[in-house]
């Protein structure tokens, strides 16, 4: 492992973009602590420490995606969320919608005017959150001290604005940097308080030995769950595809044999972030209109985190969002048609709708355990809090985009390596060649 590390230092190409990154991702974590003009820090950071915000609310989620940012309302506290909300609508749009449809098949062009359209969405959503946040950062008692014109306008403006510089550090990663920027700014975020998390999760346990204990029982559930999040997100269900031979004057084309390789969970963690969004949406709403008591005391308490409603409901959006999301990205009747343009067939199945039908099929079966899994994942904290008395969040959302965008990150930098040493290698070879 250590001998790896050093070889990716070794590369010129691969230990410049290592350090780009890693500084892209420091300028990000020194923005996070610049805070919003007329923002009392502190009193929103006791705001989320209380049973009203934090866990169980929007803001909490909002909050996990953006690093502890919207707790610190810093410049950055809308984060990358406006971007990836506007580039997931984009994408759905592309199976629904023709116009979006024929962007997506005009290669480099068309991806260009979908990126556009997507920073032109970013910024109308993002214009929208922050008015929305402004509004509720002056219903707060104590957060904002004078919430005149002047800090409607100078917050709405340098949320914006911290969007758009996330976005643009989140590009430059992607374009000069290893691995996708967008999703590495997510991680650095989600990282960075777990340090802190795992310091308090020691230092509350004290001299009690039931505490320390508990303590090491979450340190051996948390490796055994991570390892599994891993194993699931690298898991596939290979489908065998038979090329037939094809002469073309002296040449032969095809004749080989290959695989269709679909993922357990082909969505992602994207059923996850949709599952709460609309599930928590309710429960913010009842926290607002809910002072006075009555059905909305009622209603936040059943979809609150533990509640049976809320874990019935959550686990049953997952499912179905997984479903949803997998059908949108992929098209079994698409795969299907690609498949005897270039000649290929699944063996044992008639090229066509029997194929697609096959296809379709294998699609239902798989990703119902892998939604499955993924459900009690996002449970997870919740289960570990309580059971565990674990003083903060750890799985669920946050250790599934970790987990994959690791292993994404990792694979492109084991590629970096291996195409270094397959050069090297041949240049060996030619020069022994030379000699002889």
């Amino acid at each position: 492992m250590f001998k790896t590390i050093a070889n990716m230092f070794r590369i010129p190409d691969l230990k410049k973009k290592i350090l780009f990154t890693a500084l892209f991702l420091v300028l990000y974590r020194l923005g996070s602590f610049v805070p919003v003009p007329g923002v009392d820090a502190s009193a929103l950071k006791a705001f989320f420490a209380s049973p009203q915000g934090g866990q169980g609310t929007i803001y909490g989620l909002l909050d996990l995606f953006v690093g502890g940012n919207f707790e610190r309302s810093s410049v950055f506290a809308l984060g990358i969320m406006p971007y990836i909300t506007a580039s997931i609508v984009i994408q759905l749009l592309g199976s629904i919608i023709p116009y979006f449809e024929k962007l997506r098949k005009e290669g480099a062009d068309g991806q260009k005017k979908l990126n556009q359209i997507t920073r032109y969405g970013t910024v109308g959503l993002a214009a929208f959150n922050a008015v929305t946040i402004t509004l509720w950062l002056t219903n707060l008692s104590g957060v904002v001290p004078n919430g005149g014109f002047l800090f409607h306008f100078t917050g709405v403006i340098t949320l914006i604005t911290g969007t758009m510089i996330v976005m643009w550090l989140g590009e430059q990663i992607t374009e000069h940097g290893i691995g996708n920027g967008i999703s590495l700014i997510i991680f650095a975020g989600i990282i960075a308080r777990y340090p802190e998390g795992f310091i308090r999760m020691f230092q509350t346990a004290g001299t009690d030995m039931k505490a320390w204990i508990l303590r090491l029982l979450a340190l051996i559930i948390m490796v055994a769950v991570t390892a599994a999040v891993i194993f699931v997100t690298e898991a596939v269900r290979k489908i065998p595809v038979q090329y037939a031979k094809r002469i073309v004057g002296r040449k032969v084309y095809g004749g080989q044999s290959t695989f269709i390789p679909l993922r357990v969970n082909t969505a992602g963690v994207i059923p996850i972030i949709f599952a709460q969004s609309v599930i928590m949406f309710p429960a913010t709403i009842a926290m607002f209109f809910g002072k006075n008591g009555g059905f909305m005391v009622t209603l936040q308490r059943w979809l609150s985190p533990g509640a049976l409603l809320y874990t019935v409901l959550y686990v049953g959006l997952i499912i179905f969002f997984a479903y949803f999301y997998t059908a949108m990205v992929l098209n079994p009747t698409e795969m299907a048609e690609n498949m005897v343009k270039y000649g290929g067939h699944i063996p044992g199945k008639k090229p066509g709708k029997k194929t697609a039908d096959y296809i379709n099929s294998v699609l239902v079966r798989i990703t119902l355990p892998g939604a499955i899994f993924y459900a009690l994942v996002a449970l997870m904290p919740e289960m570990m809090t309580k059971w565990l008395d674990l003083p903060f969040y750890f799985g669920g959302t946050g250790l599934i985009i970790v987990v994959g965008v690791a292993l994404d990150t990792l694979q492109q930098v084991e590629s970096h390596l291996v195409m270094r040493h397959y050069d090297g290698f041949m240049k060996k070879g030619k020069l022994r060649g030379r000699t002889n």
